[in-house]
């Protein structure tokens, strides 16, 4: 069975009709479908992976719709994220795609929300990302906004929840709330002075710009601080199946801890769970 097409917002209804035509894979049938692909590169089997979670897709893709894109570019972009997963997973890790694959949908959506949104490039840092996917719901919860107007008070409580200085706080609530207008737009009608005439470029250079990103290191210290969730026997399988160099295998964690495989591989996958939710409150 073909992908069904997905072109504009009148079949959408037809999409999502079409696609639960997909059957659901069992783990097993999910595990022969990845080492097939991964082993002798199967494309029929890469397409029964993808097809099976163009659910999961469509459902990820509706929690982006408040940022004004078309639904159907969200389940687009998301679809691609679908298929970046299904060429990097790996069944032998132990885990469901489904669990691998939702990092990679969300990504791909964020970052087609993120080029989206507006022609001034927004959210380059992983702070900015995180605020400009959390604001606007963290503004719903605050009882004290006033005409969608943030107080100070407001300010100080969504940077200190965030994470971020109050002034960038501020300068994303200014971008996401106003319209783009062209640099080229006149000051006033009697000047002949452009806005771009008034701006000066107080950015930090290139090379100080490379030497600051760090992006990775707040990433590390996320994931860090999420294993502290975990008891001691998850983090050390986590540890050696996930972190090490050389990771290892089911059978050997399975002696080591005299349980069968299988039980391995749900406490891998439990564990795992559990530093997803922790990095998601978190981040």
């Amino acid at each position: 069975m073909n992908l069904p097409i997905l072109s504009s917002e009148g079949n959408l209804v037809f999409y999502l009709q079409e696609i639960k035509k997909f059957p659901i894979l069992s783990a097993d049938e999910e595990f022969m479908l990845a080492k097939r692909y991964k082993e002798q590169g199967d494309t029929k089997a890469a397409h029964k992976l993808v097809t099976s979670h163009l659910r999961l897709v469509a459902k990820i893709a509706m929690g982006y719709r408040g940022y004004g894109l078309p639904i159907t570019d969200l389940i687009s972009e998301g679809n691609v994220g679908i298929m970046k997963a299904v060429k990097k997973f790996d069944p032998d890790k132990g885990f469901r795609l489904a669990t691998y694959a939702m990092w990679w949908i969300r990504a791909q959506i964020q970052e087609y929300v993120l080029h989206s949104w507006s022609l001034v490039k927004i959210g380059t840092t992983a702070a900015q990302k995180k605020l400009f996917f959390n604001l606007k719901k963290l503004k719903n919860q605050l009882k004290s906004i006033d005409d969608d107007t943030l107080s100070p008070d407001n300010i100080r409580e969504i940077a200190n929840r965030l994470d971020v200085k109050e002034a960038e706080v501020i300068d994303m609530e200014n971008r996401l709330y106003t319209k783009d207008h062209s640099l080229n737009t006149p000051v006033s009608q009697e000047a002949d002075v452009e806005w771009q005439d008034m701006i000066i470029d107080e950015n930090d250079t290139q090379d100080i710009i490379f030497e600051n990103k760090n992006e990775y290191n707040y990433r590390k210290n996320l994931f860090t601080k999420a294993l502290d969730v975990l008891n001691p026997r998850e983090k050390e399988i986590i540890k050696l199946r996930r972190l090490s160099e050389k990771p290892k295998k089911l059978e050997e964690l399975s002696q080591k801890y005299k349980i069968s495989r299988e039980r391995v591989r749900q406490i891998e996958e439990k564990a795992i769970q559990k530093l997803q939710k922790e990095i998601k409150i978190n981040n």
